[in-house]
């Protein structure tokens, strides 16, 4: 544990960021772009080649210059760790000091590179050993395994089809706000009625009522078919 605790304590923030946000676009299965970690991170794609070139040196990232770059296995765990930090103070931040789903975002963007792995541990146990965040995303295990997760946002089902909501994105604290508004949070069963045309809403069946779901919202909201 100490070992563990050294090795991690030798990267800083921004490299810490650009693994997780490497993570979160698949880059440990797929090369992604330059341009599109650039954006994810809101920041220079010049800027974002200097770390890159820097992580690659320490064997966290594989960069090539026409694909993109990727996740090494070591570069997954380091961001594996960061994202269950994540993910478990979004819980804590819910569950034990009232926030609300569209608040704790930031405040886990700040808290996930200071806390040690005894304070996650505890944040774990005193949870009750939670697999999911507020948002519905999954937790990863402390030996790097994630549940698999569905990619099919509701913007993409067609009439007749009966879904649930597994997860919601968590980007837009206004989105959040409004999902939870119109009572869409994970879990929800929904009748799709009509999809959506020339970039409209959606239309679907909440609790034997008829809705439309703008394709902002409809865009965030990833789903299952129901069993």
């Amino acid at each position: 544990m100490v070992e563990h605790l050294e090795r991690r304590s030798a990267f800083t923030r921004a490299q810490e960021d650009y693994l997780k946000a490497l993570y979160l676009l698949h880059g440990d299965r797929n090369p992604v772009p330059t341009r599109e970690l650039a954006q994810r991170l809101g920041i220079s794609s010049p800027s974002v080649s200097e770390m890159v070139t820097r992580l690659s040196a320490q064997g966290l990232v594989e960069h090539d210059r026409y694909r993109g770059q990727q996740l090494t296995r070591e570069g997954r765990r380091i961001a594996l760790e960061l994202v269950r930090h994540h993910r478990l103070l979004e819980m804590f931040l819910v569950q034990v000091l009232g926030y609300s789903w569209d608040e704790v975002h930031d405040e886990a963007e700040r808290l996930e590179h200071v806390i040690s792995e005894r304070m996650e541990q505890r944040i774990f146990e005193l949870l009750g050993r939670p697999e999911l965040d507020p948002h519905g995303h999954a937790i990863p295990t402390v030996n790097g395994k994630v549940r698999a997760a569905s990619n099919r946002p509701l913007s993409e089902c067609q009439p007749g089809e009966r879904v649930v909501v597994e997860r919601v994105s968590d980007d837009d604290a206004g989105k959040l706000r409004e999902l939870d508004r119109r009572g869409l949070r994970p879990g929800t069963r929904l009748d799709v009625v009509e999809e959506s045309k020339f970039e409209g809403p959606i239309e679907v069946k909440h609790k034997g009522r008829r809705e439309s779901v703008p394709l902002g919202l409809a865009k965030a909201m990833f789903v299952t078919e129901e069993r």
